[in-house]
C-alpha cells in the first residue's frame, strides 16, 4: 500500500481502521521484503531523465511516504503530507491561504495556534475571527465572508466540542474547513467524512504514543482544491518544514498499535471521569464522552500545584498522546489564554491500570484537601 498515493480512496481495501493502523503503508509483498517500511537515512538521490523523482532529501522520502500513505487511509483522505511537528504543519497551512484572507478560529485553542496566528495577523494583514466552536450558530455568524474556519474538537485544553456535520454543511461555498483531529484521533472521529476539506495532527501526540517523536500530519479530502495542496507542500520545501526520517518510522510504529492504545485509554477515562465527578474538591470535570482527553477544574492555581506534587504516577509533563498518564495546569505558562481557568488541569490518560491511576489522583487530591 506503500504505492497508493494517488489512488482513489474508493479504491482501497474496504478495511476497519483497526486493520488499516497494521496493515497501511507496508512495503510490497515480495520474497525477502522487509515486513517494515526501513529508515532511508538519505539527504541526496542519484538523478535521472524523468519529472517524478524524489531528486532530493526536502522533497521526499520513502518512510514519509509510507506514513502519509497510512493516515491518509486512516482518515478516509487523499493525500497526506508530513511535517516536521504539528505547528510546522500549521504554519504550512497558514503560509497557504491569501496573505489577506479571513480565518475563524477557536476562542479555546492551542496556544500554538492562536500565538501564529496573531503573528500572521500583524505581520501579513490576516484576518482573526475568534469564536466558541460549541456554539453553532456563533461559528457560522463568524464564518460569514471567511476564508478558512479552524476547528479543534475536542478543544485544548477546555474540552470544548464542536458540531461538525452542521458547521460544514452550513459553510458558504468556497470557505475551507480545517480540523485539528489530534485528540479524537481518526479511530474516534474522521472529519473529512463529515464534510471538512482538512485534517491536521500533531503525530507527536496519539498517532506517535510514546513520547519520542516530534511530527506534523496535513490530511486533505478527496475534493480539496489541487492548488491548496500544492501551496502546502511548496511551503514544507521552501520553509524547510520536513520531517525527521527516524520520526517518521517512529510515529508509523506507533500507529500500528493506535487501536488497542486508544480503546484501553478511553476505558480508563471514563472511570476516572465517573471517580473525579464525585470529588468534593473538583469543581467541574471535562469532558466530552470520548476518548482519554480530560480537564477538571480546581479552585485555584495553588490548589491545581498542590495536586500535581503531590502525584507519583501521573507524569508532569507539557505533552499528551503517551503511553504514560500526563497531567499540567495549562495556566502555568505565560503565553496560554487567559480565558483558561488558573485551576484547570489538562489530563492526558495513558495505558495503566485504571486501579493504579485512580488511587493516586484520588489519593493526591484528598491529601491536598486535608
Amino acid at each position: 500500500m506503500q504505492n497508493d498515493r494517488n489512488q482513489p480512496v474508493g479504491d482501497r481495501p474496504n478495511w476497519k481502521p483497526e486493520t488499516l493502523a497494521v496493515a497501511a503503508g507496508r512495503p510490497d509483498r515480495v520474497p525477502d521484503a522487509p515486513l517494515n517500511q526501513p529508515i532511508v537515512p538519505a539527504s541526496t538521490y542519484v538523478g535521472g531523465s524523468t519529472t517524478d523523482l524524489v531528486g532530493y532529501g526536502r522533497y521526499g522520502n520513502p518512510g514519509w511516504t509510507a506514513l502519509e500513505d497510512t493516515v491518509a487511509a486512516l482518515e478516509g483522505g487523499s493525500r497526506a503530507l508530513a511535517f516536521a511537528s504539528g505547528m510546522a504543519a500549521v504554519a504550512a497551512v497558514l503560509a497557504a491561504v491569501p496573505a489577506d484572507a479571513t480565518i475563524v478560529i477557536p476562542e479555546h485553542c492551542y496556544l500554538g495556534v492562536a500565538g501564529l496566528a496573531d503573528e500572521y495577523r500583524q505581520r501579513h494583514g490576516l484576518t482573526v475571527r475568534t469564536v466558541d466552536i460549541a456554539d453553532t450558530a456563533a461559528v457560522l455568524q463568524a464564518a460569514d465572508g471567511a476564508d478558512l474556519v479552524w476547528i479543534e474538537t475536542p478543544a485544548n485544553p477546555t474540552m470544548d466540542v464542536a458540531d461538525l456535520p452542521a458547521i460544514a454543511a452550513a459553510l458558504a461555498e468556497g470557505c475551507l474547513l480545517l480540523v485539528d483531529n489530534t485528540f479524537a484521533t481518526p479511530l474516534l472521529q474522521q472529519p473529512l467524512t463529515q464534510g471538512a476539506d482538512m485534517v491536521l495532527h500533531s503525530a507527536t501526540k496519539f498517532l506517535s504514543g510514546h513520547s519520542d517523536a516530534l511530527c506534523g500530519i496535513l490530511v486533505f479530502a478527496a475534493d480539496t482544491d489541487a492548488d491548496l495542496v500544492a501551496r502546502a507542500e511548496s511551503a514544507r520545501k521552501l520553509h524547510g518544514a520536513t520531517p525527521g526520517v527516524l520520526e517518521c518510522y517512529l510515529v508509523l510504529r506507533g500507529i500500528r498499535t493506535l487501536p488497542v492504545r486508544v480503546r484501553q485509554a478511553e476505558a480508563s477515562a471514563k472511570v476516572l471521569v465517573g471517580l473525579l465527578e464525585d470529588h468534593p474538591l473538583v469543581t467541574r470535570v471535562r469532558y466530552p464522552g470520548f476518548g482519554s482527553m480530560l480537564a477538571i477544574d480546581l479552585p485555584d492555581a495553588a490548589t491545581a500545584d498542590a495536586l500535581i506534587d503531590n502525584l507519583r504516577l501521573w507524569v508532569h509533563a507539557t505533552s499528551l498522546g503517551g503511553v504514560e498518564s500526563t497531567l499540567e495546569r495549562r495556566r502555568r505558562w505565560p503565553s496560554e489564554l487567559a480565558s483558561v481557568p488558573q485551576g484547570l488541569v489538562r489530563m492526558s490518560v495513558g495505558i495503566e491500570h485504571v486501579d493504579d491511576l485512580a488511587a493516586d489522583l484520588l489519593g493526591g487530591l484528598d491529601r491536598v484537601r486535608a
